[in-house]
């Protein structure tokens, strides 16, 4: 039982049901696929089958209707026991999110239904290997070519789009240049789509959702494949910017809980000179103050999706979730690993590999720094630094 984050029965219900379905195939077995480079499709379809991919999106497209807290819960929920998965936030939070707020009835109901129930999967093309993912430097170019386009270009750490049917792709578009308005339009593309590129992009991160540098060599698009109006990218990336932010802290603040159960129970059970090495405060207070953060932080996140799902401004209780839980997440985890000594390090706990996913969202989807700039600019009203 959380001091702070207090569940309604109804989000009981759910973060069970998530729960259940992440306990039926358990750490190991996200483990044993990571790292074969493998895929968690069994537990994908679970999840999509029993509606916990697409709580947040519409009922008429096959979504719960629901809210971005009630996603929050599912992710964390995953993270909690050991399975942090990253395509969670991008293929329905992210990409959903676009899609339900900028596409069209007709793309609607060819993607979320799909989305939804699992059966359909997408990535997110923004960041660039020369813009990162300032959305203002995009260099990909979209150009008209008769009633559709050609996209060419490269997107950089694209993730899981090896197994994604279609990537969003923001493009600078070509018809806009010099125009005041941004001159970024975003297109779903499909994954097989002649001129579409993969390659591997080898990381430390133990997870099944890899990452992947994307060429476009002049692919092609029908106008179909547009969202919402040309040029009006910049303003739909934000709709799926804020979901990305409280849905990484959701995966960080489940690390968090997950690093601090095992250290807590292997504190109990480990004897030294006849006591358990937990009743010593120099293990016991700094789990105590990690679990303070990882609350703290977990507060800061359902807050923020509170907003975001009552419509209110969001980005900045959004950012600084982002930050509070990956830095509360990273400093339970490596208190989890000390407290477990050399066992911390073996791969029999499951500790040492969540490192490098903890350590990701430290850096994205939104780096420290930049969240850092958007407080201090925005909530603090300092001037621009960039």
């Amino acid at each position: 039982m959380s001091a702070f984050v207090v569940d309604s029965d109804e989000h009981k219900l759910l973060r069970e049901s998530a729960g259940k379905i992440a306990a039926r195939y358990g750490q190991e077995y996200f483990l044993e696929r990571s790292r074969a480079q493998g895929k968690v499709d069994e537990l994908w379809a679970d999840l999509g089958q029993a509606g916990l991919l697409g709580m947040h999106l519409p009922e008429e497209y096959g979504g719960g209707g629901a809210g971005m807290s009630e996603l929050l819960i599912v992710i964390e929920e995953l993270a909690a026991h050991g399975i942090p998965l990253l395509l969670t936030v991008i293929s329905p939070a992210i990409c959903g999110s676009i899609l339900a707020a900028h596409g069209s009835a007709e793309m609607k109901s060819q993607w979320l239904p799909g989305i939804a129930d699992g059966t359909k999967k997408m990535a997110f093309g923004l960041t660039e290997p020369d813009a990162g993912s300032n959305s203002h430097n995009v260099s990909t170019t979209a150009r008209r070519d008769g009633d559709g386009w050609l996209i060419s270009g490269g997107k950089y750490f694209i993730s899981a789009i090896d197994e994604a049917d279609a990537v969003l792709i923001v493009a600078r578009d070509q018809e806009f240049v010099g125009d005041s308005r941004s001159p970024l339009s975003m297109f779903v593309v499909p994954a097989d789509s002649p001129g579409l590129t993969l390659q591997p992009l080898p990381t430390a991160v133990v997870s099944p959702d890899g990452q992947f540098t994307v060429f476009l060599d002049e692919v092609r698009v029908e106008p179909e494949a547009l969202i919402g109006k040309a040029g009006n990218g910049l303003r739909q990336v934000f709709a799926g910017l804020n979901p990305e932010r409280i849905l990484a802290a959701g995966i960080s603040n489940g690390i968090g809980r997950f690093a601090i159960t095992k250290a807590v129970a292997y504190a109990r059970d480990r004897k030294v000179w006849n006591m358990p090495i937990g009743a010593h405060q120099g293990i016991s207070h700094p789990l105590a103050e990690a679990h303070i953060a990882v609350e703290l932080a977990r507060l800061a996140t359902y807050r923020a999706a509170e907003l975001f799902d009552a419509g209110q401004p969001a980005a900045e209780a959004a950012n600084i979730a982002k930050l509070a839980a990956a830095d509360a997440s990273l400093r339970a985890l490596d208190q989890s690993i000390q407290t477990h000594g050399g066992n911390g390090l073996s791969k029999e706990y499951g500790l040492a590999e969540l490192w490098f996913s903890a350590r990701l969202l430290k850096t994205a989807p939104v780096s420290r720094e930049m969240v850092l700039n958007f407080v201090a600019q925005t909530s603090l009203k300092l001037p621009a630094s960039y």
